[in-house]
């Protein structure tokens, strides 16, 4: 049993809670405010495939030291997890790493969409937390830019019930607009190819889909205020859309690529200050349900090549939590707003059962981000240096208790 005495939750209400485990531990919770266990509903934990970068083990760490004790995990692995074939030997690769970890961290999966494999989607509905569709290229090879089979994933998803969650860029438009920025070789070109006319092009024909076939619909990573007003529009319609912001929109802009280059490249990009107020107030007007991770690690010499070889993606899992609270200590969102996103929303869009899972976080301790004491396998972070107000001390995860 643990025992967690005189801690506060989010209401600042003192509560005592007794969580069933083997372990036997009591914690004297004073002046530690208790969360449920984060859900993050975005990561790439690269197994199988690209284990240099990641694995199951690491990415176990850098989850619960950053509060997480649920995660889904993208199938733009080597090879694709677009079958039940694959996606159940990835499972059998996961729960080995896992039980090496020591870390029972709870998890679900997402099948890719390819059009050589509709079939999959049948076959696997019921090991699947949803399919994922790559309108824009990014890392792998599970590209789907043809119209007609994005109409036949939002359709036999519909029937399914499941969710599509979507990567919204538009390719034919991101080609168009490589062709024009030909010869510039620095990083702050990729939110230039990326415009935010990219993604909205990408997110109308979501939207257009989901309102067709009745699809449940998860727009990932919305970075433009564009995309916003269409995903507002959609859900006053009453249409089952769904909007995700990641951390590093919310706290980086064009501007971190003078000092950050590469480190500061991720698919969609980075923009412009303007674009970062608009998600915020999207926040506070509930058009944003969630905040994911979209934790995807590449080592530094990957990310020491330069533009046009360097891959896209950033490490995160292990900064979220500390960068919201940290916001929450500057003003910018209240705890029932944290929690909301990080844990309400979530476990409401996909279902989730109730569970004891809990983060304990001090928000008042001040540490500064450090690349030599992050757990992620990368070894890095883009807010390195970044000195962050509140980060969780304690997380609870299936009835075992982790010191961060």
């Amino acid at each position: 049993m643990i025992r967690i005495h005189n801690a506060r939750d989010i209401h600042n209400q003192l509560v005592s809670l007794s969580i069933k485990s083997l372990q036997d531990h009591a914690i004297d919770a004073t002046g530690l405010t208790v969360l449920p266990g984060l859900i993050d509903p975005h990561v790439h934990f690269r197994v199988p495939g690209h284990e240099h970068k990641e694995n199951w083990v690491s990415a176990a760490q850098a989850a619960v030291a950053g509060g997480y004790t649920t995660v889904f995990d993208m199938p733009n692995n080597n090879p694709a997890c677009v079958t039940l074939e694959r996606l159940r030997a990835k499972k059998a690769l996961i729960d080995v790493q896992l039980k090496q970890s020591g870390i029972p961290l709870r998890y679900e999966l997402y099948l890719g969409a390819d059009r050589k494999h509709f079939e999959q989607i049948h076959q696997a509905q019921q090991d699947i937390i949803g399919v994922k569709v790559f309108m824009g290229a990014s890392t792998g090879d599970l590209l789907m830019d043809d119209e007609s089979s994005l109409h036949g994933v939002f359709a036999i998803c519909a029937k399914l019930g499941l969710m599509v969650a979507v990567h919204a860029e538009d390719e034919c438009e991101i080609q168009m607009r490589k062709a024009r920025f030909v010869g510039r070789a620095d990083f702050a070109v990729h939110s230039e190819i990326r415009s935010p006319e990219v993604a909205e092009k990408a997110v109308k024909l979501a939207v257009s889909l989901s309102r067709l076939y009745g699809t449940k619909l998860y727009i990932l990573h919305v970075s433009t205020q564009q995309e916003i007003a269409l995903i507002a529009a959609a859900k006053a319609e009453g249409l089952s859309v769904y909007a995700e912001v990641c951390p590093h929109h919310l706290f980086l802009n064009t501007d971190a690529y003078a000092e950050l280059g590469a480190k500061a490249q991720m698919n969609p990009p980075l923009r412009s200050a303007e674009h970062q107020v608009a998600l915020w107030q999207a926040i506070h007007g509930g058009v944003i349900d969630t905040i994911g991770s979209d934790h995807a690690p590449h080592t530094l010499p990957e990310k020491a090549q330069p533009y046009g070889k360097a891959p896209s993606g950033v490490p995160g899992i292990e900064t979220s939590l500390a960068l919201l609270l940290n916001a929450h200590h500057q003003g910018l969102i209240s705890l029932a707003e944290i929690v909301r996103l990080t844990h309400d929303r979530p476990r409401q869009m996909f279902g989730l059962p109730a569970n004891e899972d809990v983060v304990l976080v001090d928000l008042t301790l001040s540490k500064t981000v450090q690349d030599t004491l992050v757990k992620t396998k990368c070894g890095w972070s883009p807010f390195s240096g970044k000195t962050l107000t509140g980060w969780p001390v304690y997380t609870v995860v299936q009835g075992y208790l982790y010191r961060v």
